[in-house]
């Protein structure tokens, strides 16, 4: 019998099912393992979240599409959780349409089911009399519905629940012997995996899921039980774990707080220390320590230095911001009752004052400047020679800029004082306190220059000339130290890449992407004019002169100024604010000087969205795309325009006004008024459009149409000097 009269969705028994709300439950997910560096838990954690999330929501265990899935996670030494609130226990079920042959091949002129037919059932395991008509594009087609039954949560969890293990990503991994694919940052002790309280059978690098925790390594209990989230932190604060980062990160804060309020002091700020301390400790606790007053004649910034990085310990200040002879350290402890752990910080920090005291006392036995030669045993780059070297090519960079700046107009441009800087700017890693602290390399230079009595403003443009090293971190306070971390800076990159050193993708051994962006934050803060191409080529002109072994290509420094624009391009953008094609408009008429290139984004955003001037940048994209047409998609050269050949009352009228236009416009743009001379030139309009309106630019005199697209080519060159107007988008007009 044909089918044709039953062209029904469901059964009706599974629509009511539809109706029904679907059971949810609670998942809660915790690995747990040896300690995790700190520095990474944080961004594991949240890739946890991420990877579950993707899960659930691929299984189909969230719901509805437009479901928000509850989703927590947690981050400890000893552990990475999640709690997953109210996800579906079961798959809902789902209808799936199974498309055949079309109705006229599976059913006779009788209505009767044809070989295909009966193969199209046997192939779906259904009866023929199961088959339906449903209509489509190429008409009806036979088909057959089959209900797929959702399957268990846990069923999909058990699978999924390991790949979210394997899957999260770390700077390096161990591997399990014997076990295929395990990988994790540290060995797996347990794994608790329970929905809606009971556990999920799963298992990774041979460790089963259960429903049991560890609590603190030293005070709390092994083999802590859990039902579910509710009981998850609450078990695990007793046993002395706080399991959210927020709560053990507020604990630290308001112990430091209340400790140093009661000396009347306060805590040297330090964010960083803050979130490594927070990440370190599953219980922390602050405690006090002390130190002798002698080592305060030690410079603050080397006595924060040993405290903060090598002992993890927070400074403490007087109101006035004078260090005190005090330490706070955080502990994994609940308490240090008889002062045991107070008493052996005390010890290590004291040791490690006299370390560099002792450094100091030796250091300063030679003057920096003697230090020099010893750079040339230090290697830079194998194929860039030595810091000696480097040192060489910073000077005569950074000679190049002041000389430039001084002749610009800049009197505290010094060109001696910039060579000095930069001549003692390295010297301080050959000491033996940067040996031992080399987080304070450029720092000790700085202090030993002003400690044996070099002028303040060379020591502090030698204590500076790594600043900045990232878009948060200020530029060096005067202008010695700004020229010499611009030489420091420019000559890493043009070096590098002149030996094809390049940064690609997340590799960037010599941080040239962060020393670019150094380069744009230092002209841009200073306000600094300069020819960023001009400066690139002094830097491989000192290059070629003190590496001459080295082969220089054409194209590194095109290569350089690509690189350094776009770093300029994306400050300019995520810093200053400017649209992305008023950048980029700006950059594509050659801008090279990036303080005038400000100027000129500022003079286009102002005047980007009065009434003439988007329907000029319109116009002069079509100008842009009939010139490329013209040339076949190419460039090339347009004479100038024969006034004889202009036949078209409106394009005499447009050249007129071109001339004349052009000419104050030129004028207001080599005063750098670029928003007046965008002013003037927005007066074009009208004869643009009356040309466009009137005028057959491809006319069928060859020499007519070579004299037009002349006239066009004149105009996109004398008024795209500010910015090319082609490269701007649509914007709203303002009356």
């Amino acid at each position: 019998m044909s089918p044709s009269a039953r062209k029904s969705g469901p059964s009706a028994a599974l629509a009511n099912a539809k109706t029904q709300k679907p059971a949810v439950g609670d998942l809660l997910f915790e690995i747990g393992c040896e300690e995790i560096p700190a520095g990474m838990i944080a961004k594991a954690a949240e890739e946890l979240k991420q990877l579950l999330k993707t899960q659930l929501e691929s299984t189909g265990l969230v719901g509805a599409p437009t479901s928000e899935i509850a989703l927590e996670i947690f981050g400890a030494p000893r552990r990475l959780a999640a709690i997953a609130k109210g996800i579906l226990l079961r798959q809902e079920d789902v209808t799936r349409e199974i498309t055949g042959p079309p109705k006229s091949i599976a059913y006779d002129s009788m209505g009767e089911p044809t070989r295909a037919a009966f193969s199209f059932a046997e192939k779906n395991s259904v009866k023929v009399s199961d088959l339906v008509i449903v209509e489509s594009p190429k008409g009806p087609l036979v088909a057959v519905r089959k209900v797929v039954v959702g399957e268990p949560a846990s069923k999909i969890l058990e699978r999924a629940l390991p790949e979210v293990i394997r899957e999260i990503s770390w700077p390096r991994s161990m591997y399990w012997t014997g076990v295929r694919g395990a990988r994790f940052i540290r060995p797996i002790r347990w794994i608790v995996a329970l929905l809606d309280g009971k556990v999920i059978p799963c298992e990774y690098a041979e460790v089963k899921a259960g429903n049991r925790s560890d609590g603190h390594r030293f005070l709390g209990k092994r083999r802590v039980p859990l039902s579910g989230p509710k009981d998850y932190e609450p078990k695990l604060k007793t046993n002395f774990v706080l399991a959210r980062p927020e709560v053990r990160r507020k604990k630290i804060e308001d112990e430091i707080h209340a400790i140093a309020s009661r000396k009347g002091l306060k805590a040297h700020e330090d964010s960083r220390l803050l979130d490594l301390v927070t990440y370190l400790n599953e219980y922390p606790t602050v405690i006090i320590g002390n130190f002798e007053e002698k080592y305060l004649g030690l410079p603050e910034e080397i006595l924060i230095t040993v405290m903060r990085d090598h002992q993890k310990y927070f400074a403490l200040e007087s109101r006035r911001g004078e260090i005190a002879p005090h330490f706070l350290a955080v502990i994994n402890l609940s308490h240090d009752a008889k002062g045991l752990v107070r008493a052996g910080h005390e010890r290590v920090i004291r040791a490690r004052f006299a370390d560099a005291q002792f450094f100091w006392d030796a250091d300063q036995k030679t003057k920096l400047g003697d230090y020099l030669p010893r750079l040339k045993a230090v290697t830079y780059e194998s194929r860039l020679g030595s810091y000696h070297d480097k040192v060489e090519r910073m000077r005569a960079v950074a000679r190049w800029l002041a000389d430039q700046w001084f002749s610009g107009g800049i009197k505290e441009a010094d060109v001696t004082g910039s060579d000095r800087a930069a001549e003692l700017a390295k010297c301080d890693l050959v000491t033996t306190m940067v040996v031992e602290f080399s987080e304070l390399q450029g720092i000790v230079g700085g202090l030993y220059a002003r400690a044996q009595g070099e002028p303040d403003e060379i020591a502090d443009a030698v204590y500076d000339h790594y600043k900045p090293q990232g878009l948060d971190e200020g530029v060096p306070r005067n202008l010695t130290g700004c020229i010499v971390s611009f030489a420091d800076k420019l000559d890493s990159i043009v070096a590098c890449f002149a030996v094809g050193a390049i940064p690609t993708g997340s590799s960037d051994p010599f941080a040239l992407r962060r020393a670019a962006l150094g380069i744009v934050k230092i002209v841009l803060e200073k306000g600094l004019p300069l020819s960023i191409s001009a400066a690139i080529s002094a830097a491989a002109k000192s290059l070629r002169e003190h590496a001459p072994r080295i082969t220089l290509s054409a194209d590194v420094e095109k290569q350089v100024l690509d690189f350094v624009v776009d770093r300029a391009k994306f400050i300019l953008r995520e810093k200053r604010g400017f649209a992305y094609d008023e950048i980029n408009a700006v950059f594509a008429s050659g801008a090279d000087d990036l303080v005038d290139a400000v100027d000129r984004i500022s003079a286009v955003k102002a005047i980007r969205s009065t009434r003439n001037f988007p329907p000029l940048a319109a116009s002069f994209k079509r100008i842009r795309n009939i010139l490329e047409k013209s040339a076949g998609g190419g460039h090339q050269s347009h004479p100038g325009v024969k006034q004889d050949l202009l036949k078209d009352e409106f394009e005499k009228q447009l050249h007129t006004a071109a001339q004349r236009i052009g000419e104050e416009a030129g004028r207001r743009r080599r005063d750098k008024k670029y928003k007046a001379a965008l002013e003037k030139i927005s007066e074009l309009r009208p004869a643009v459009d009356m040309f466009f309106e009137k005028v057959h630019v491809m006319a069928e005199d060859p020499e007519v149409r070579k004299n037009r697209i002349a006239l066009l080519a004149g105009l996109l060159k004398e008024f795209s000097t500010i910015a090319d107007f082609s490269e701007l988008g649509a914007e709203e007009v303002k009356d």
